[in-house]
């Protein structure tokens, strides 16, 4: 008889760093956007509608690849469909660079937008399905941290790119480059995939109890991978396998959390000043040169507080992060909406910016994908997460494409108010309805919605 086995927190630390690098695709890909729109405004020709076409195309990809990640990951597995997010990604980043029209860039964008839906749907929720639970939340919020290093690593390369050559080099040929690159994280993310297990859970539905049993018992150890192992089938034999398991008492509010909360991390305006980061400081009066630092300063503060996510969210709890984030969040962008009206900007709209994406990152940045990943039944948990994602996607595209018309049209006091509107209603969002997961177990989780109407650990 075999010795029992103990846990491996370094094994499944490595595994889950393996799958957050397509967090680093999505980050990079996303933001890759804020460093070329001025120049191909000039090479193209294009308004503030196309500008916002050429930004939110990527999510109307991402939009696609949400909604069928989380069917075809229920048939095929979570890691399959990731290498197949790989594959997008890096064919999306080719033709972006190669595009000799707006047209031909807008469908090499789609395609690799597609990539990003698959892997931002799946990636939290492989790595919520292999983590213990007392590392989840830090394990799967890896995530969000690659999406930041994603995000600061293209801006750097975006002012390194600017810096290469003359405006009219930048015009013809910088920016293609600043697309082209991302091939390399897509063809590592694509190798690295090959080293790592499929999810349990699963292999588990699938009836492949004894893989399930072994990637388990190197995560947790022999003695707890056998009550987890227990936990999965008794939740997978009280599933009914639909999406119609979501509309029952009980889960049909894990559904709105799920989608809602989704939603309400994209209309706080994160992504606006994300992908719109060097326009804004334009309005402030900043140089080119200065609107890049500028927006590098941005990054790193996006990713020094992601850090400080990572070390909170499993001692804190996710509820008190959302609740302290939203509120310095809605006071952030009022105050930066003042400024603008009253013509108070330059330092202070950079300082009040660094402010609204430090609470953003400390809250609702990692931890909206963290309870996506943890709310829904095992047996639909892709499918599940797949609906939440598309309505973030869908989010996300919304805000993509009318904030360059909105910040034209209505100002910049009138579009930051907007945003602070909607981060006070996430704050009371947060405070009524979502719940607190830390410390639970996936299927303790399950097993609190479908106890009542309501979950029994609201607080």
């Amino acid at each position: 008889m075999s010795s029992p086995q103990k846990a491996s927190v370094g094994f499944v630390t490595l595994v889950s760093v393996v799958a957050a690098i397509g967090g680093l695709l999505f980050g990079y890909d996303t933001a890759v956007i804020s460093g070329a729109t001025p120049f191909m405004q000039v090479k193209f020709d294009l308004g503030p509608g196309m500008i916002g076409w050429a930004v939110s195309c990527l999510m109307v990809g991402a939009i696609i690849g949400a909604g069928f990640a989380g069917t075809l990951s229920d048939r095929f597995g979570r890691k399959k469909m990731l290498v197949a997010a790989a594959i997008l990604f890096s064919i999306g980043s080719v033709g972006s660079a190669l595009a000799s029209t707006i047209a031909e860039f807008v469908v090499a964008r789609i395609i690799g937008g597609v990539g990003i839906g698959v892997s931002s749907t799946l990636v939290p929720l492989y790595i919520a399905e292999i983590a213990p639970t007392k590392h989840r939340g830090r394990l799967v919020s890896l995530n969000q941290l690659a999406v930041v290093i994603g995000i600061s690593a293209i801006y750097f390369v975006n002012r390194m790119v600017v810096n290469a050559g003359t405006h009219t080099w930048d015009v013809n040929t910088g920016w293609r480059w600043m697309f082209g690159l991302g091939v390399v994280p897509g063809i590592i993310f694509m190798a690295l995939l090959f080293t790592v297990p499929e999810s349990p859970r699963w292999l588990e539905k699938q009836g492949k109890s004894e893989v399930a049993q072994r990637i388990l018992q190197r995560v947790n150890g022999t003695e707890a991978a056998m009550a987890e192992i227990a936990e999965i089938r008794h939740s997978l034999k009280a599933e009914t396998g639909t999406i119609a398991h979501l509309f029952k008492p009980g889960f049909r509010i894990a559904l709105l959390v799920g989608v809602i909360i989704a939603i309400l991390q994209q209309v706080t305006g994160i992504n606006a000043i994300m992908y719109y980061a060097p326009e804004i400081f334009k309005q402030t009066g900043a140089g080119t040169n200065s609107t890049m630092t500028e927006t590098i300063i941005v990054g790193l503060v996006n990713l020094v507080f992601t850090l400080v996510s990572l070390w909170l969210i499993d001692k804190v709890g996710r509820k008190v992060l959302l609740l302290i984030g939203s509120a310095v969040m809605a006071i952030s962008l009022f105050i930066i909406g003042y400024a603008f009206h009253s013509g108070h900007t330059g330092t202070l709209v950079l300082i009040l910016i660094l402010l609204f994406v430090a609470a953003f990152a400390v809250s609702f940045g990692p931890i909206v994908w963290l309870i996506i990943a943890e709310i829904f039944p095992t047996r639909v948990r892709g499918r599940a997460t797949a609906v939440a994602s598309v309505a973030l996607w869908a989010a996300d595209y919304l805000v993509s494409q009318m904030f360059p018309i909105l910040l034209n049209g209505a100002g910049a006091a009138t579009t930051f108010w907007v945003f602070c509107l909607m981060s006070a209603f996430s704050f009371c969002f947060t405070l009524w309805v979502v719940p607190e997961t830390k410390g639970k177990s996936l299927e303790q989780i399950e097993q609190s919605w479908s106890a009542a109407n309501e979950p029994t650990f609201t607080s």
